[in-house]
């Protein structure tokens, strides 16, 4: 067995005292993706943060490629190898598209011209500052912004929320070829469970603090009646 890319174990953590994650324990394959699925409040936004750093962590260890991480500050988690794509998408509004993916950039196999061939979108506007870019063309760069970073694993936190149909189309295309083709390990929180299992290997349902259920994303798609008990009638939409 390969080494775990995300091993987690026995994670309690939240805002200040407030606990909202109790004892969550699980790990990550390198190029695996996963769905982490859950009602409003359940704890899925508080999982990815407490990844990245910025919540408060109450114990538990998180490794990444078998090294300790729980304990660095945020830009060394960067360093490491943790990719972001968060709720508030973080642009610099007062950049071009092509400046807000250069300045960020890092060695690797993402680079900016492989960034517009994903989001050929992004490319006719590479001149654009980012305040001048729709949400959803936001949302691509802050993707974008993700990838050039060359991280090990992608975070995307909600990245298909209150976006249009077409550019959802588009995101969850991406979304499948930088996690299944190019097997770049990835974590994609969504409430909508249909959206997301067919772009992604596994799946984990968070409930009351814990982890509900653990399965592929294709046995959840071939039968979607364990989501229900978790998840109410969104399972089907």
């Amino acid at each position: 067995m390969a080494e775990p890319l995300l091993q987690v174990d026995g994670l309690t953590c939240g805002y200040g005292e407030a606990v909202v994650l109790s004892d969550v324990s699980f790990t990550m394959a390198p190029g695996r993706s996963l769905a982490l699925l859950g009602r409003n409040g359940t704890g899925k936004t508080t999982l990815i943060d407490t990844l990245v750093g910025v919540t408060r962590r109450h114990a538990g260890t998180v490794r990444l490629a078998g090294r300790e991480i729980q304990s660095l500050p945020v830009h060394e988690r960067a360093a490491a190898g943790i990719g972001w794509v968060p709720q508030e998408r973080n642009i610099f509004k007062s950049l071009t598209v092509a400046e807000n993916l250069s300045a960020v950039a890092r060695p690797g196999p993402w680079t900016e011209a492989r960034v517009f061939d994903l989001f050929p979108r992004l490319a006719e506007r590479r001149k654009n500052l980012g305040n001048q870019l729709s949400g959803g063309e936001q949302q691509m760069l802050a993707f974008g912004r993700a990838l050039v970073l060359n991280p090990r694993l992608l975070l995307l936190d909600e990245p298909l929320e209150g976006l249009a149909p077409i550019i959802v189309e588009e995101l969850l295309r991406a979304i499948r070829r930088v996690a299944r083709e190019e097997g770049l390990s990835s974590i994609v929180v969504e409430q909508h469970p249909q959206m997301v299992l067919g772009v992604t290997d596994d799946a984990i349902v968070l409930d009351r603090g814990g982890i509900a259920l653990r399965a592929t994303s294709e046995a959840l798609l071939d039968d979607p009646t364990p989501l229900d008990a978790w998840l109410g009638v969104t399972a089907h939409h």
